[in-house]
C-alpha cells in the first residue's frame, strides 16, 4: 500500500459562499368552437420525422450524432468530476470521511445504498430497507414507500453485479492508498475506482448528468430547427452551471437522479405537440420518462402540475387539439397510477395538486365544450384552479393525509404574515426564501435573462399574429410557470435557468427570427451574441474551477468514533436532523428523527427533539425523549446560537409555538454549561455533547 500526503488547501470565503448559493378530447360528437388551423401551422410539415428529423434538418449522420453524444457526455462528466473532486479531495477521503462528506438528506439516501451493498444478497438488503428498524426508532417503516430509493435500489444492484463479475474474473475494481493527514492526525486508508462503494455511486450520478448534457444539446436543436440552437443551449448551460444545477456539490440529492429524466419528458413533449399525429410508442416512451421522473423525488408532481397547468391553457386558449390533449392526460393519469403502485400506495400521490389537476380537466370534459371567447377562457381557467384545490383538500381530508400539508404552509407564509414551526424550518433557508436580488444579476451579465425576454417577447407577437406552433406556446407558459416557483423559492431556480437556457436556442429559429435576414447574417449575429455571453460566462466558469478545498470535519469523526466503540449498537439517539443522518450512516445506530421533513409524523418527532433548543423546562423536554425510546442526544452549540437572520434562530423559531417562556434562557445553554440534574453528559468536544438519559428515567418508559 503506497502512502500519499493528503494536500493542504483552503477556500476563500467569497468562493465558498457562492458554492453554497449554487445551489417539483372532447367526447365523439361533442363540439368545440375553436381558431382554425392554429395547432397545425407549421409543425408536422417542417419536421415530418419526428425526433428523427434534427438529425435529417440539422445533416447530423448516425455516427455524428453518437460521436457529439459522447462529446458531450465525457465533456460534463469531466467538468462535474473536476469540480467534486477540487471542493472535497475526494479521492484522499477516508470511507468514513466520504460518508461524513454526504451530508443531510445525502446521508440518509446514501445509508440504503450502503445496506444494500453489505446484505448478504441484494434482496436480503432489499427486505431490509422495505422493514427498516432504525431509521425512526421504534417503528418499522418501508423507506421505499418513504423515501424514493429507487435510484439507490438500482445502484446498489448495479454494484453487486460489477463487483462480482470483477471478482470472477480476478480483474481489480480500486486502488488503495494509505493516507498521511497531517501531524496529530492518524493516517487513514483511501480507495479510488469503481469498486470502492462511494465513488460507484458519484460517477453514476455523473454519467446520468453527462447524458443530460447530450439530450440538451438534442432538444435545441429540435426545439430551433438548427444545430446551432443545441450550440447555444449548450453554451448557456456551462455558462450558468453555478445557477443551473448543484449535482457536482450534492450528489445524492434526489434532483440528480430525477432532474435528466424530465429534460427527456419534455423533449418528447416537444415532438408529440411538432406531430399531427403521435405515435403510441411516442406517448409510452412519454409515459416511461414520466415515471422516472416521478419516482426518484417527490417534488416531481409539483413540476409536473406546473406542466399540467402550461397544456391545459394552450388548449384552452385553442393552440392545443382536444384529441392530444386527452392523449397526453391519460399518459399522466396511467403514470401516476402506476408510480403510486410502486411506491407501496403513497398517499401524497393520490393527495396532490397534480393528481387532483388531472382528475379536475377529465371531468370537465364530460359536462362543458371550450370556447375561445376571453371570458370563456378566464372562467375555464378559475373553474379549473377552483375544482382543483377543493378536490386536493377533499381528497386529503377523506383519506387523512397530511404529509404535504407543510407546503400549504409555505405558499400561505409567502404572501401573509402566517408563520409556525415548520414554516420557519424551511423559509429560515436561504434556499426556500425568496428569490435573492443577485440571481436576475448573473442571468443579466450572461445575457441570458435579456435573451429569454426577447424571445418570449416575439413569442408572443407571432402569436397574436396566428403563426405560433404549439411547442411554443406550450415551452412560453412553462417558462411562465417556472418563473414563479423560482421566485418564490430559490431553490426552484434548478428548473426555471436551464428552461432558460433551452429558450436561448429560438434566437437560431428562422421561424421567430427569420426576418434579421439570410441564413449566414442570422448565424453572426448569433454568434456574436454567444461571444458577449462567453465574457462573464467564462469569469463564471472560472470561479467554479477555482473552488479548491479539502473535506474535513474531525469532530464529527470523534463523535461517530465514540458511539461505536463506546454505545451498545441497539442505543438510540436523537438531535439535530443533519447529524441523525451521519449517525444512522456511519454508526448504524437507530435514531428518532431524520433530514427527510415531508412526513407529517417525523415533523411532529422533530418538533419534540428540537425542543432541547427551546426555552422549556428540561424535565418537559427530558420526558419529550422519554415518549420517543432515546439514550442519548446529541447537543450542538451552533444550534442554539446559530441566526441565519432575524428571528430564525432555533429558540426565536420556538418562541412562535410556545409564547409563555419567550424572554427565558434557551434550555440547550443551561446543557451547554451544565446538563445535570436532568441528562449526563457522557462526550464533549468543541462541536458536539453527548448527553445522556439517566438509567431511572429509562425505568419509566
Amino acid at each position: 500500500m503506497v502512502a500519499k500526503n493528503r494536500k493542504q488547501t483552503g477556500k476563500s470565503p467569497a468562493t465558498q459562499a457562492d458554492r453554497d448559493k449554487s445551489p417539483l378530447v372532447s367526447p365523439p360528437g361533442k363540439s368545440t368552437v375553436r381558431r382554425a388551423g392554429r395547432e397545425g401551422k407549421g409543425s408536422s410539415g417542417s419536421h415530418p420525422n419526428g425526433l428523427s428529423g434534427v438529425r435529417n434538418k440539422l445533416r447530423l449522420t448516425p455516427s455524428a450524432v453518437v460521436k457529439l453524444g459522447i462529446t458531450l457526455l465525457l465533456g460534463k462528466l469531466y467538468h462535474l468530476s473536476q469540480l467534486f473532486e477540487n471542493d472535497r479531495h475526494f479521492s484522499h477521503l477516508s470511507t468514513l470521511e466520504k460518508e461524513m462528506a454526504f451530508r443531510t438528506e445525502m446521508g440518509l439516501y446514501y445509508s440504503y445504498y450502503k445496506t444494500i451493498i453489505e446484505a448478504p444478497s441484494f434482496l436480503d438488503g432489499l427486505h431490509m430497507i422495505m422493514n427498516d428498524r432504525l431509521t425512526e426508532y421504534p417503528l418499522v417503516i418501508n423507506t421505499l414507500k418513504r423515501f424514493n430509493l429507487y435510484p439507490e435500489v438500482v445502484l446498489a444492484s448495479w454494484y453487486r453485479m460489477y463487483t462480482g463479475v470483477m471478482s470472477y474474473f480476478g480483474i481489480p475494481t480500486k486502488m488503495c492508498w494509505s493516507i498521511n493527514r497531517g501531524e496529530g492526525l492518524t493516517p487513514v486508508n483511501s480507495c479510488e475506482g469503481m469498486g470502492d462503494p462511494a465513488y460507484f455511486y458519484v460517477t453514476c450520478v455523473f454519467l446520468l448528468n453527462g447524458v443530460m448534457m447530450s439530450l440538451f444539446f438534442v432538444y435545441g436543436a429540435y426545439l430551433s430547427g438548427s444545430r446551432l440552437g443545441g450550440i447555444v443551449t449548450t453554451v448557456c448551460f456551462f455558462f450558468n452551471h453555478g445557477e443551473s444545477t448543484r449535482v457536482m456539490w450534492t450528489p445524492p440529492l434526489r434532483e440528480s437522479f430525477a432532474y435528466p429524466f424530465l429534460v427527456l419528458q419534455m423533449l418528447l413533449l416537444t415532438y408529440i405537440l411538432r406531430t399531427r399525429t403521435p405515435s403510441r410508442t411516442a406517448m409510452v416512451a412519454l409515459g416511461v420518462s414520466n415515471l422516472c421522473f416521478m419516482l426518484p423525488w417527490q417534488f416531481a408532481q409539483f413540476v409536473l402540475l406546473t406542466q399540467v397547468a402550461s397544456l391545459f391553457a394552450s388548449y384552452i386558449l385553442g393552440y392545443l387539439g382536444a384529441a392530444k390533449m386527452q392523449s397526453i392526460l391519460v399518459t399522466h393519469m396511467v403514470t401516476l397510477g402506476v408510480c403510486f403502485v410502486l411506491m407501496f400506495g403513497n398517499s401524497m400521490l393520490l393527495t396532490s395538486f397534480y393528481a387532483s389537476s388531472l382528475v379536475s380537466i377529465w371531468v370537465s370534459w364530460s359536462e362543458t365544450f371550450y370556447t375561445f371567447e376571453t371570458g370563456a377562457v378566464v372562467m375555464q381557467g378559475l373553474a379549473w384552479v377552483g375544482a382543483t384545490v377543493l378536490l386536493k383538500f377533499m381528497l386529503s381530508t377523506v383519506l387523512g393525509a397530511s404529509d404535504d400539508a407543510h407546503i400549504s404552509g409555505l405558499i400561505k407564509s409567502k404572501f401573509t404574515s402566517y408563520k409556525d414551526f415548520h414554516t420557519l424550518m424551511y423559509t429560515c433557508a436561504a434556499e426556500f426564501d425568496f428569490m435573492e436580488l443577485e440571481t436576475p444579476v448573473r442571468y443579466l451579465k450572461t445575457l441570458l435573462l435579456p435573451i429569454n425576454m426577447l424571445v418570449f417577447f416575439v413569442c408572443v407577437c407571432v402569436t397574436l399574429c396566428e403563426l405560433v406552433t404549439p411547442q411554443l406556446v406550450y415551452h412560453s407558459l412553462q417558462l411562465v410557470a417556472f418563473a414563479v416557483l423560482a421566485v418564490l423559492i430559490m431553490r426552484l431556480k434548478l428548473f426555471l435557468t436551464p428552461h432558460m437556457c433551452i429558450m436561448a436556442s429560438l434566437i437560431c429559429s428562422k421561424q421567430l427570427f427569420g426576418w434579421i435576414g439570410e441564413k449566414f447574417k442570422h448565424q453572426v449575429v448569433v454568434f456574436a451574441v454567444m461571444a458577449v455571453m462567453a465574457i462573464h460566462g467564462v469569469v463564471n466558469l472560472q470561479a467554479q474551477w477555482a473552488i479548491i478545498g479539502e473535506f474535513s470535519n474531525l469532530p464529527q469523526e470523534e463523535l461517530l468514533d465514540w458511539i461505536q466503540e463506546n454505545t451498545h449498537p441497539d442505543a438510540v439517539f436523537a438531535g439535530a436532523m443533519p447529524t441523525m443522518a451521519s449517525v444512522k450512516l456511519s454508526a448504524g445506530r437507530p435514531i428518532v428523527n431524520h433530514p427527510h421533513y415531508e412526513d407529517a409524523g417525523l415533523r411532529s418527532r422533530t418538533k419534540l427533539v428540537y425542543s432541547m433548543y427551546s426555552r422549556m423546562s428540561g424535565e418537559t423536554v427530558k420526558r419529550n425523549l422519554m415518549k420517543l425510546g432515546v439514550d442519548f442526544f446529541v447537543l450542538e452549540d451552533s444550534w442554539c446560537t446559530r441566526r441565519t437572520r432575524p428571528g430564525c434562530s432555533m429558540p426565536e423559531i420556538w418562541d412562535i409555538e410556545d409564547p409563555q417562556n419567550v424572554g427565558k434562557i434557551p434550555l440547550c445553554t443551561h446543557m451547554s454549561r451544565n446538563s445535570r440534574p436532568h441528562f449526563t453528559t457522557v462526550f464533549s468536544n468543541e462541536v458536539y455533547k453527548v448527553l445522556k438519559i439517566p438509567k431511572i428515567t429509562k425505568d419509566l418508559r
